[in-house]
């Protein structure tokens, strides 16, 4: 049973530190923890996001499945205010915002972006909070059979 005080971490890859600092903190409004010449760390909403540097090619993905990352919000108003920032700062989207299972338990709005390195993070919001962990009668995980 994780506390308030649990929070989790994530490693990603990236090839360029500087484009990562400008997509994580000018872009989404993270905050920079400890850096080094080949990684760093950001306040990721509250969570520790690592970047590392890789000299190894970074493959795009054919779709979000089965590789992506990011956050539930809790309330529209905040999932909405994500959206605004996102769009002010002319982050790309992968996925433009969307209803998914519409007038279902299941309902939730959604968009993908990808950063400069072929990551792809998804920020939602359900509007039925109990469909975030429970709601195990539906099956309706992403879209793939």
């Amino acid at each position: 049973m994780m506390s308030d005080r649990t929070i989790f971490h994530l490693a990603i890859p990236v090839k360029n530190l500087a484009e990562a600092r400008t997509f994580y903190c000018e872009g989404l409004g993270c905050q920079i923890g400890r850096e080094s010449r080949g990684a760093m760390i950001l306040n990721f909403y509250g969570h520790q996001l690592v970047t590392h540097m890789t000299p190894d090619p970074i493959a795009p993905q054919k779709g979000i499945y089965p590789r992506h990352f990011g956050l539930v919000f809790l309330t529209l108003p905040e999932w909405e205010a994500n959206l605004t920032r996102v769009k002010q700062n002319n982050l790309s989207f992968y996925q433009e915002p969307k209803i998914r299972f519409p007038g279902q338990l299941t309902e939730h709005r959604t968009f993908f972006l990808e950063d400069p390195f072929s990551n792809l993070l998804e920020f939602k919001f359900y509007t039925h909070f109990e469909a975030v962990f429970g709601s195990r009668e539906f099956s309706q995980v992403g879209d793939r059979v």
